[in-house]
């Protein structure tokens, strides 16, 4: 979790002097208090001037923070500040201060995640769909409505007014709401405006669910025609006018797996040349001894659209996608990935539910260990491996939760799972997706690769629970389907522990697992 701070400065329109100009900030503590600090000089370093903040602030700002900036290079984007040379006299800077972490959630210090800026979504469907505000006449209207609790006949033009807002709103979570999700959205405006609600209809918002989805559709239409990636992308599919393109319903390129940002629009300013530029600047930056990786973070989070159009809109294979952008073979650009996609903390999430569900699914492994049959024999043999381990630490139990969360789902993780001879090399042909390290025992092994389609991507990961939220993340990052044995298991990672629902609903054995773990 983040909290963060603005500092609003002016930017610089007047001539550099030869002279050392005096700093002069406005500091936002919150968003509704500004408070202003002066510099008669430049610090020599940021450590200098989080120090001086620090104690302009007290105790405001008591803890550890880092700053960004409004890069002008990069069309006023937030940077993170390394250099003080980098600041100019009078800009934008940012404070984010991070909180800190238990040991069970805790991020490793090289991951670098993004603050996803304006043109990007901030969250997912929610739970309560907020109702927006509607046009001056149509809120007088509705306000009557409500007063009088008479049910309200609409002109053609507010009832448009009405779902041009909705969609608009709609959108700004999901271009493709499901069924479920626009029925909410619809549930939601006769609740919070009751003289909407029609007469003869068991659920009184029914219609509306109706209207809102032609309305959808023909939102979506008009935002493919003015350029939208996220659906401009599935355009052009057979027609009268294009009889031998692909069927309509084929081949929909759209967010499954609860992403966010699944295609976004090119950044202010940015187009494919000049993302392309900032491509080869990774790739140059990786060749290198000593990697920045904060220039590698930052680049990263400005070359995002560009990456998702190759992913998604190209459709390259993954050897292809890394030859392009090789930073992805990073542990803590994954993490930064997945967080750009979905606005999720991979590391902390993960391992903060995990943690938490992970005792009383060891009580349920050792109930069902007694019964007979073949899931009852694979946990027998999993818990005696397990309780012979000399150290029973927190990722002793996590590998165990990993191993066991198949068994007890009735999936097959051979091909998911694989160990190999070190002094022989593993076959990796063919490999969709799966985790490779050597001897049998998952508990004391330190050395894990991942390989998706033929191709190592991330080496020398220390434990299981490690390699697999990189496995996870990296099929976010390449648009990947879960492995076909290993379906539930994939959802119950996305739904119940990431927390990444999609409005569909969870296969028996996934629903019943969730619903032992949130037993007391």
């Amino acid at each position: 979790m983040h909290v963060s701070f603005y500092c609003v400065l002016k930017q610089n329109i007047g001539t550099e002097m030869a002279t050392p100009q005096k700093i002069v900030l406005r500091v936002h503590i919150a968003t509704d208090v500004a408070m202003k600090l002066t510099l008669n000089e430049r610090p020599k370093s940021v450590e200098e001037l989080k120090s001086i903040m620090k104690e302009k602030f007290k105790p405001k700002l008591n803890s550890d923070f880092d700053l960004q900036y409004e890069d002008p290079d990069f069309d006023g984007q937030l940077s993170v500040l390394v250099d003080m040379e980098e600041l100019p006299e009078k800009g934008t800077l940012k404070v984010v201060r991070a909180e800190c972490d238990e040991s069970s959630t805790a991020s490793s210090d090289t991951d670098i995640l993004p603050h996803a800026p304006l043109t990007l979504r901030q969250k997912s469907w929610p739970d309560s769909f907020p109702v927006p505000t509607f046009s001056f006449e149509v809120e007088h209207v509705l306000e009557e409505g409500n007063r009088s609790g008479k049910p309200l006949i609409l002109s053609r033009a507010q009832k448009h007014n009405i779902l041009e807002k909705m969609a608009e709103t709609m959108h700004s979570f999901k271009p493709y709401p499901n069924d479920k999700e626009v029925g909410k959205a619809a549930e939601a405006l006769v609740t919070v405006h009751p003289c909407l609600r029609e007469l003869g209809s068991d659920t009184g918002w029914y219609g509306w669910k109706v209207s809102l989805k032609f309305k959808m559709g023909n939102f979506c239409s008009k935002l493919a025609r003015s350029g939208c990636a996220e659906v401009s992308v599935n355009v052009g599919k057979r027609s009268k006018n294009n009889p031998d393109s692909d069927h309509p319903h084929s081949s929909i390129k759209r967010a499954r797996l609860s992403e966010v940002n699944f295609l976004p629009n090119f950044p202010k300013g940015e187009n494919q040349d000049t993302l392309k530029d900032v491509r080869l600047q990774i790739v140059q930056e990786l060749e290198k001894a000593e990697r920045n990786q904060v220039l590698i973070a930052k680049l990263m989070q400005t070359s995002f659209a560009l990456r998702r159009q190759d992913i998604v809109k190209e459709d390259l294979p993954v050897k292809d996608i890394l030859t392009s952008w090789p930073a992805l073979r990073m542990e803590s650009q994954v993490f930064a990935e997945f967080h750009r996609i979905t606005n999720v903390n991979l590391r902390n999430q993960f391992y903060s539910e995990l943690d938490r569900c992970t005792p009383r699914l060891i009580a349920l492994l050792r109930q069902k260990a007694l019964h007979t049959g073949k899931m009852a024999l694979a946990l027998r043999k999993l818990l005696e491996t397990y309780d012979r381990q000399e150290e029973n630490d927190v990722n002793t139990r996590r590998t165990l939760f990993l191993r066991a969360l198949p068994i007890y789902l009735r999936e097959d993780a051979s091909e998911f799972f694989k160990t190999y001879n070190h002094e022989e090399e593993p076959d990796i042909a063919d490999t969709p997706v799966a985790l490779f390290t050597t001897g049998e025992n998952y508990f004391s092994s330190d050395s894990f690769f991942l390989v998706v389609e033929g191709e190592v991507v991330v080496r020398d990961l220390p434990r299981l629970p490690d390699a697999f939220i990189v496995s996870f993340g990296l099929i976010y990052a390449f648009n990947l389907q879960y492995p076909k044995k290993l379906i539930h298991m994939f959802t119950f990672v996305q739904k119940v522990l990431m927390l990444l629902d999609d409005g569909k609903p969870l296969k028996p054995c996934v629903l019943n697992l969730k619903n032992e773990l949130l037993k007391n």
